[in-house]
């Protein structure tokens, strides 16, 4: 019976999102008497695909009590308003567009952004880009903090950018000294079922046996507990063709800002990622190996980031997600779970989701099939909810200089869900977007700003010859006052650059 009272926890597998759980389970039920167990192999590194994340990371360091100034100048990290989109659309004006992580703040110019789109989706010509309306946006394009002056009323929702190495050794760090958690360095050989199917212990290479109560998989696309589980694997690929990535870091350049945006560009195959360390930039190209070779991908990220020496590292990607995220007394998290490719920064957030979802339902309801049932419901629900938001990027992509013939394939995928093809046919009906996403329930994984940022970021309206002025049926929207407002908002925001000094010089002073 699984309830985190005085039992034994087995975590296999380090890395991120094994330290993560760690954190989180210790910090939760550690007063309980449970004892927590990291198992890893010294010879295992970290997958490190993803240096990126979203706000969820922020409550996850809030959870624990751990300060930005203890955590981020150790981690090289620096602040994410969001993503920045270049070049998966061709339509003018439509270039670029940035996909923020909505506030309470834009509450107040969201109204207008919808209302205006849903305007220029039924022909009229009004201004519906959404850099245009939203404050993190413009924070970014100035290489702002998110942190505002003390009288400011509003806070801005952020993620960051950090090294995922760093991060796991600076949460292994604090597992193991302020929570008690054991680590051990073992290579696993087999798993140890029990007669009632759960899992009774690892067996290392010297024969030891680690048993626990409950177990946990975060040994990567390894799987090993979920594979000796035999847990069927629920495969993405159909929608989704990246498959490969090819890695390279480059220094920054002398004298330039550290921007607080990830940037996505789209490229022949896929698209190529640049993450803003405080130490170095990560970029990262995650493409489809049916449109290119290895060598093709390597030489095309090398030509992108201007980089023709150093070594590039090669990895790949299985994109899916296990069918039960728990079972037995099992859970799978990180990608031992899932992967559905970094576009999004979603995978320490489904680590977090996971884990705090099962500890809520155990502490709730126990560990009975129903408890069981409704979990891996509502995290599948919440993998497949993100995986629609994904597969928009590329089935709504505007992009035709197109050698490989990938994008116009992505852009003829039929293997999409009912909740995306419902929305889709909302936004290109002229139908209410907000009242469709509220219906669906889909605001639990992206809100309706992320949608209509995707959606309107990529120009998809009528052509701009079909447009017409708007009639007395519109109510103009006052982008000039919209204009000052958000000048107004962006001078409570500091520079990037001098919050991430500070955050060093009280690192240097404690």
């Amino acid at each position: 019976m699984i309830d985190g009272r005085g039992q034994h926890i087995v975590i296999l597998g380090g890395g991120t999102a094994g330290w993560m759980t760690a954190c989180l389970v210790a910090h939760r039920w550690r007063a309980r008497g449970v004892r927590v167990t990291l198992v890893e192999s010294p010879e295992i590194g970290i997958v490190g695909v993803g240096e990126g994340s979203t706000p969820q990371l922020k409550h996850f360091f809030d959870t624990l009590g751990i300060a930005e100034a203890d955590w981020m100048p150790a981690c090289d990290a620096t602040y994410k308003l969001g993503i920045g989109f270049e070049g998966w659309s061709d339509r003018a004006g439509y270039e670029r567009y940035f996909h923020p992580f909505p506030t309470a703040l834009d509450g107040h110019t969201a109204p207008q952004f919808f209302y205006n789109t849903r305007a220029r989706r039924t022909g009229r010509d009004v201004e519906a880009h959404p850099d245009q309306f939203l404050l993190p946006a413009r924070l970014a394009a100035a290489n702002c903090a998110p942190q505002p002056a003390a009288n400011f009323p509003f806070e801005v929702s952020y993620g960051y950018h950090f090294d995922a190495y760093k991060v796991g050794a600076f949460l292994a760090k604090h597992a193991t000294k302020a929570l008690g958690v054991v680590h051990l360095q073992r290579r696993i050989a087999s798993v140890e079922r029990a007669p009632n199917g759960d899992i009774a212990a690892l067996i290392d290479t010297d024969g030891e046996r680690i048993a626990g109560d409950i177990f946990v998989d975060a040994s990567g696309f390894r799987s090993t507990i979920f594979g000796a589980l035999e847990m069927p694997f629920v495969s993405y690929a159909d929608a989704l063709f990246n498959d490969r990535a090819v890695v390279m870091p480059t220094a920054h350049a002398p004298g330039a800002p550290i921007p607080s945006q990830t940037r996505a560009t789209a490229l022949s195959a896929g698209w190529a990622w640049h993450i803003p360390l405080t130490s170095r930039n990560g970029n990262g190209y995650v493409y489809s190996s049916r449109h290119l070779t290895e060598a093709q991908a390597e030489a095309e990220l090398r030509a992108h980031i201007g980089v023709e020496t150093g070594e590039a590292r090669h990895l790949k990607m299985r994109v899916g997600r296990v069918r039960d995220s728990w079972s037995h007394n099992a859970l799978a998290v990180g990608l031992a779970q899932g992967f559905i490719e970094p576009l999004e920064a979603t995978a320490l957030h489904l680590v977090i989701a996971t884990v705090e979802a099962f500890l809520d339902m155990v502490d709730q309801g126990g560990a009975t099939d129903a408890v069981r049932t409704a979990f891996n419901t509502r995290i599948a629900a919440r993998y497949d909810g993100v995986r629609d938001y994904i597969v928009a990027h590329y089935r709504l992509n505007q992009r035709h200089d197109d050698p490989t013939g990938y994008w116009a394939e992505a852009r003829g995928v039929d293997a999409l869900s009912d909740d995306l093809k419902m929305l889709m046919s909302t936004w290109f009906t002229g139908a209410d977007m907000v009242a469709a996403i509220d219906r669906a329930g889909l605001a639990r994984y992206y809100s309706a700003i992320s949608w209509h940022c995707l959606f309107a970021g990529y120009g998809t309206f009528p052509d701009t010859a079909r447009l017409t002025p708007p009639g007395p049926d519109i109510d103009p929207v006052d982008m000039p006052r919209i204009d000052d407002f958000l000048t107004r908002c962006a001078l409570n925001f500091g520079s990037h650059a001098s919050r991430l000094r500070r955050l060093a010089d009280h690192k240097d002073h404690v």
